[in-house]
């Protein structure tokens, strides 16, 4: 969610700040802009829409200087408009800001009477006219910052320039990430180190309360009491190359056809092939004296818990709960002191899984996370962050994070399950087994791309399309219709086949495709049956199943994608990718941005 570019460069600046804010269009966004000093004074351009509008713009009325901020923007409070586009800015100072202001209200009441002209319906412009404020009483820039950080209320992540000020930019972060970079004689700030990976690939992640003073010859932290200190610098994962498209069409097939491997690198973590047994980090407690396991995310990841809700229940057999993140604090749930929750998070800074994740703390339970970033203030605050190698996902609807996420959650299960001694040792190698396979199946589902492609011709005309899956498989179809939704804007719904006679039935007919998701495992019939059900009905249906239950069934169903036969323990991890090749092919023929669906965010920062 929005995107911050900051650079104190020896040149001009203009260009890599644009080619910072192409880096960050995956977050998801509705308008951009720059800022830089020329000659000591504040220029700015801003455009609505895509970053090409922002860039045609500059072609016709260039910036020029040697320091400058940029920023795409996802409108929180005011329409997406020139207007409200950032950066904000009054003669003295120019800010970019990611995150929302929750008193801003109020501040722009007092200023407006010390007679500040606002000129946007944002948030933001209440810290722009804030440090104004306060640089007309007399106070350095530094001063004017660190004052107005304390009126401020909500959650922000800051980068600042003033005017006259060429060798000075400062950052501040309070919920949303923020990350400093090193250059030769240069300094920079970015939501992310995909922002800068252009740039530099040496960063400093600023913590929580952070605020850092730049220039050119590096940097000062202080905390939010306003104590100095000092962070690590870390080498960045991310390399331009990383972040490039790769010659596909999206990063969304790219991230696709990336999962092989990914998959592989995150069970190396996990797997020890010697003796196919799981290992799991060294743990502020025992897994065998865990006696209940909530698990919490949003979006994708949170069908990722539901998966593993049905594995770990039935390997460890401990009850476990998942819910939303966005809901459980609010729920005010019974958490047993000494308990264990579980956080999942592609970026580690979703703010409402960070809540989440504090209220537990907050009761006394153990904390650990699934996260694709170790540095994020998710992975922080875990007493043990469970990492996946996916590398960079830039595409907003989540493929490959989300399977590696399976992966983590599936070995998590065994190694409960050894734990608690519901599993043996050999059903522990027979697991473990169909683990490792995983990546060679995944590449044979890849193989199917062709056919999905032609059936996402007649999923393309539908305005309503139906998802069915049992067991450990219904939260895939639940997955499989949020991906179609995101990305090709067709209605979807994903169902427990089971339940489909409890109301959904009601909505079938010739033009409504049907996706059934059945593996051949102990379900199998009960689900064939609920797929006889729809073809009585006049449903045409996509059966997704392997050889064996292709076989049974095949004939019956209007197409049919034959996937590897695999245990059905792994099944999930290989059907989530049959279903996010449709859904990719779908938005193609529709049309659609496929990278930067309408509406969506890449990292969700603010509640």
């Amino acid at each position: 969610m929005c995107g911050i570019i900051g650079i104190i460069g020896k040149a001009d600046v203009t260009q890599g700040l644009v080619e910072g804010l192409k880096r960050l269009e995956y977050r998801g966004y509705d308008s951009a802009g720059v800022a830089t000093l020329s000659d000591g004074a504040i220029c700015r351009q801003r455009a609505q829409g895509k970053l090409k509008n922002l860039i045609s713009v500059l072609e016709t009325s260039p910036l020029q200087g040697d320091v400058g901020i940029g920023h795409t923007r996802w409108a929180t409070h005011g329409v997406p408009n020139e207007a409200n586009a950032h950066p904000h800015a009054t003669k003295r100072v120019a800010v970019v800001h990611n995150g929302i202001i929750e008193n801003f209200q109020d501040l722009k009441t007092e200023l407006t009477a010390k007679g500040h002209v606002f000129a946007s319906d944002t948030d933001t412009e209440a810290v722009v006219h804030l440090i104004t404020s306060y640089l007309d009483d007399g106070l350095s820039p530094t001063k004017a910052v660190a004052k107005s950080l304390t009126r401020l209320e909500g959650a922000f992540a800051l980068a600042i320039v003033f005017a006259g000020e060429h060798d000075l930019m400062i950052g501040a972060r309070r919920g949303s990430p923020l990350a400093v970079g090193f250059g030769d004689g240069e300094m920079y700030l970015g939501s992310d180190a995909i922002a800068l990976a252009h740039l530099t690939s040496r960063v400093m992640y600023l913590e929580d309360g952070d605020w850092a003073i730049l220039n050119r010859d590096g940097v000062e932290v202080f905390t939010e009491a306003g104590k100095a200190v000092t962070r690590p610098i870390k080498e960045s994962e991310f390399s331009a190359e990383q972040v490039g498209k790769g010659g596909y069409a999206h990063f969304m097939l790219k991230e696709i056809y990336e999962q092989p491997q990914v998959i592989g690198s995150t069970l190396s973590g996990f797997v020890n092939l010697a003796d196919r047994t799981i290992t799991m980090p060294d743990l502020p407690f025992d897994l065998s004296t865990v006696t209940r396991l909530t698990l919490i995310a949003c979006g994708t990841s949170y069908y990722a818990c539901q998966t593993a809700k049905y594995w770990i229940e039935q390997l460890a057999r401990i009850p476990v709960e998942v819910d939303t993140a966005s809901e459980f604090r609010y729920r005010n749930a019974p958490l047993q002191p000494g308990g264990a929750a579980l956080f999942v998070s592609q970026s580690g800074e979703t703010a409402d899984t960070l809540a989440a994740l504090r209220h537990a703390k907050s009761e006394g339970q153990h904390i650990l996370s699934i996260v694709n970033v170790p540095e994020s203030t998710i992975a922080r605050e875990s007493d043990v962050a469970l990492l996946t190698y996916a590398g960079p996902e830039v595409g907003v609807a989540s493929t490959k994070a989300f399977t590696t996420q399976l992966v983590v959650l599936a070995s998590l299960a065994i190694a409960i399950g050894r734990a608690k001694g519901e599993i043996d040792h050999a059903r522990e190698a027979e697991l473990v087994e169909a683990l490792v396979e995983v990546p060679a199946r995944a590449a044979e589902v890849l193989n199917h791309d062709d056919n999905l492609k032609e059936l996402a011709k007649e999923v393309a005309k539908a305005r309503d399309v139906l998802y069915l899956g049992r067991g450990s498989c219904y939260p895939i179809a639940m997955e499989g219709a949020l991906k179609l939704k995101e990305i090709s804007y067709i209605h979807a719904e994903g169902y427990a086949a089971g339940e489909m006679k409890h109301g959904p039935i009601a909505l079938i007919d010739k033009d409504v495709p049907v996706i059934v998701i059945a593996p051949s495992d102990d379900l199998f019939e009960k689900t064939a049956s609920n797929m006889q059900e729809v073809i009585a009905r006049g449903g045409r249906v996509i059966f997704m199943s392997d050889e064996a239950g292709a076989k049974k069934l095949g004939d019956l169903a209007a197409a049919t994608i034959a996937l590897p036969q695999v245990d059905p323990f792994v099944a999930p991890i290989l059907y989530s990718i049959a279903v996010q090749l449709l859904a990719y092919h779908t938005a193609v023929i529709k049309g659609t941005d496929v990278d930067q669906p309408r509406n969506l965010a890449k990292s969700v920062t603010v509640e």
